[in-house]
């Protein structure tokens, strides 16, 4: 375990934003999953009808072609984690074997903030942006903040870009692909077709 709570930043629209996901995400999560037997479960919180709201199922879409058989994605853009169902699924989490449970979740900030993603070790706390009160989830979460808080979060969330929930989807979603490829490559040493460089121009 961490000595303080893991907590880092990467502002998506400077140079190398991508590498700096990887290597921050990969120092949070190695310092939190001690167990390697154990599940991985990536929650993905949102909705596809609100532009800023869909960072998480957006995200799911594109984690749900890993095909590792301990890595599991909840919430999609067809089968969406929102408030009305967030418990039921945090139910189904328990079929899974100890899983360590990583949330996304869309989030709204500070003006100076907008295109920041947010790597942080503990719960999420979903719906906190809207003054919604959901369980919290997760044994570390990623949030992008999508636009600003303070006023009218609901319009807010219903005005956002799209190219910047995008933009922030594509570096979460390769990111975390590119550290399951690695973690698996090292557990389970096969031989590996692809070498990181490769894989990375694969994922672009």
């Amino acid at each position: 375990m961490l000595d303080k709570r893991f907590e880092k930043s990467v502002d998506i629209n400077k140079q190398f934003a991508f590498s700096y996901f990887c290597a921050y995400f990969e120092e949070c999560f190695s310092n939190l999953c001690l167990k390697p037997d154990r599940d991985i479960a990536f929650i993905c919180i949102g909705t596809d009808r609100a532009t800023g709201d869909c960072l998480g199922p957006l995200t799911g879409y594109k984690l749900s072609d890993m095909k590792y058989t301990n890595v599991h994605v909840l919430g999609t853009l067809d089968n969406p984690v929102h408030a009305k169902n967030l418990d039921e699924q945090l139910q189904d989490l328990k079929a899974y074997n100890d899983p360590f449970i990583i949330a996304i979740d869309a989030s709204l900030g500070k003006f100076e903030r907008i295109g920041f993603i947010n790597i942080k070790e503990g719960p999420l706390s979903p719906g906190s942006g809207v003054n919604k009160a959901l369980p919290k989830v997760g044994d570390m979460h990623i949030t992008g903040i999508v636009n600003m808080s303070g006023f009218m979060e609901i319009m807010v969330l219903q005005n956002t870009r799209l190219s910047l929930v995008m933009n922030m989807s594509n570096i979460i979603a390769k990111g975390i692909k590119y550290n399951m490829w690695k973690l698996h490559n090292q557990i389970l040493t096969p031989k590996p077709n692809l070498t990181s460089t490769e894989y990375l121009d694969k994922l672009h």
